[in-house]
């Protein structure tokens, strides 16, 4: 009997659930694919003594997922490690963050017992129990201090951007100055949504020599492929090379559309009672995926590209931003809007033509659904949300504005 009629098909789909994840990060270490570069370099900053790490990028390019698995690759190195892990948030201070990350760590001390000749009793006390209300650096200097000594300790702060007072950022900075001065044997990672550490730290210029700097980019289609074959193999299923090469151009170098989009397409395979998935069952999973895409960004999609005209270029002008070549920290110009905007319309347009619709994208009324910097004939576009970009490319197949062909002739250049 064939191997697709022998399947459980609603066993793997249930399954299938919990191998691509885009509601959550990835958690699993088998399932991590690809971060070597970025792997290696916390790995470094953690086994060399005073020295921290500056973890930054775009949202949904897999960050938290790292910082999730690190434990693992830790594993494999050191037996003996702590590695507390703290989700930052809006109203947080100095004390409310290390209060966050000490406050499950426990520690034994032993007392004399009542009496001649009593046995020493021993006691667990959380770290927390002797700090301060108000933690000062030298307060975590110390704690740490005494927390790290034959141990393998890690610190971890995700979400770092989140902190609205920026006094927080520069107390953090002394601390890292602090711990690298007296060389104590703790690293703490900063994760966080930026440009550059400047964009994510502030405080001292010489806290930057006690720093490894670890930039996330995106990932490159070889990674978005194995993050798909891997999830496939544990379900047993094939997929065609068309099909795989069309969702690791669709997520374009973002995990989260990764998993979600091989989620759906998965999904649809198996509605076909197929364990292999073409590039038909992309397309019904991309069209599903559009669905449970976050409200937000299908709310800034609609607003940015409503008008009473009927012949209006809104939803062209933003594909082609969507579908625009990009510098390394996700600029696109009006240069590179041109050519994708010719081949989507099958018309002629010059920059002049639709240099109002870029304004009016960074501006209120539309959004603004991305960012303008720069001078007059300098001036360059970035989405404000990378999570947009892949939905206007998927809204624009769903349309009919975009074909396959199409997207082929702009990627080909």
């Amino acid at each position: 009997m064939p191997a697709d009629q022998q399947a459980d098909y609603a066993a793997i789909e249930f399954q299938a659930g919990s191998v691509f994840t885009p509601g959550a990060p990835i958690n699993e270490r088998d399932l991590f694919s690809g971060r070597i570069q970025q792997i290696q370099s916390i790995l470094q900053a953690i086994s060399q003594r005073g020295y921290h790490a500056v973890m930054f990028g775009e949202r949904g390019v897999g960050k938290t997922s790292l910082s999730n698995v690190l434990a693992a690759f830790l594993g494999r190195v050191r037996q003996n490690y702590l590695l507390p892990r703290v989700n930052c948030d809006s109203t947080d201070t100095f004390s409310s963050l290390w209060k966050k990350a000490l406050q499950d760590i426990v520690v034994s001390k032993k007392k004399p017992g009542m009496g001649f000749n009593a046995e020493e009793i021993e006691t667990a006390q959380s770290v927390v129990e002797n700090l301060p209300d108000e933690i000062t650096p030298d307060d975590v200097r110390r704690v740490l201090s005494d927390l790290s000594k034959g141990i393998v300790l890690v610190v971890v702060f995700d979400e770092f951007d989140r902190i609205q007072d920026r006094a927080v950022t520069v107390t953090m900075a002394d601390t890292i100055k602090g711990l690298s001065d007296y060389s104590v044997s703790a690293t703490i990672v900063l994760i966080g949504v930026a440009d550059s550490i400047d964009d994510l730290i502030e405080g001292h210029q010489s806290v930057e020599r006690a720093i490894v700097q670890v930039p996330m980019p995106r990932m490159s289609p070889q990674e978005i492929k194995q993050i798909v074959m891997t999830g496939l193999s544990r379900l047993k299923m094939g997929i065609a090379p068309e099909a795989l090469d069309e969702i690791a151009n669709l997520s374009q170098g973002l995990p989260y559309i990764t998993h979600l989009l091989a989620l759906q397409s998965v999904r649809a395979a198996l509605v076909a009672k197929k364990m292999k998935i073409e590039s038909s069952h992309v397309e019904v999973g991309m069209k599903n995926a559009l669905d449970q895409w976050q409200q937000s960004i299908k709310t800034a999609y609609y607003q940015a590209t409503k008008s009473q005209q009927p012949d209006n270029l809104f939803k062209e002008v933003l594909l082609a931003c969507a579908l625009a070549a990009i510098d390394e920290l996700g600029y696109f110009t009006a240069a590179s809007v041109r050519t994708p905007l010719n081949l989507i319309t099958a018309h002629k347009y010059d920059i002049p033509t639709f240099a109002r619709h870029l304004k009016e994208f960074s501006e209120h009324a539309r959004g603004p659904i991305i960012e303008r910097v720069g001078t007059a004939r300098r001036l360059r576009y970035r989405f404000r949300s990378p999570l947009m970009r892949p939905y206007i490319v998927m809204r624009g197949f769903a349309d009919g504005i975009l074909s396959r062909e199409t997207l082929k002739r702009i990627q080909e250049g």
